[in-house]
């Protein structure tokens, strides 16, 4: 069964990369022209991910980046901007 959900259920939601690391909380949902665009996340500072970001406090990920939506939300892992010299560290 097709289970909807409100924008404001996702706001608060805990959010994880594919791969499973934890990045953040889902803020804010961005709207344009009445249809979501992206969501605004505020990385986590128990984030993995939170070193990778060069300090960054939040990302703004387009919503074509998102998979599922349940008891958490779930991005690609290709959503997440990392440094260069980082890259290889990942792999």
């Amino acid at each position: 069964m097709l289970k909807i959900m409100n924008v404001s259920d996702v706001v608060g939601m805990k959010l994880f990369t594919d791969s499973g690391d934890f990045l953040g909380m889902i803020e804010e949902a961005n709207l344009v022209d009445n249809k979501l665009d992206s969501w605004r996340v505020k990385v986590g500072k128990e984030s993995t991910l939170a070193p990778l970001l060069s300090g960054a406090r939040g990302l703004i990920i387009p919503h074509q980046y998102v998979k599922a939506f349940g008891e958490v939300v779930i991005i690609s892992r290709a959503a997440v901007p990392i440094k260069e010299d980082m890259s290889d560290e990942l792999a």
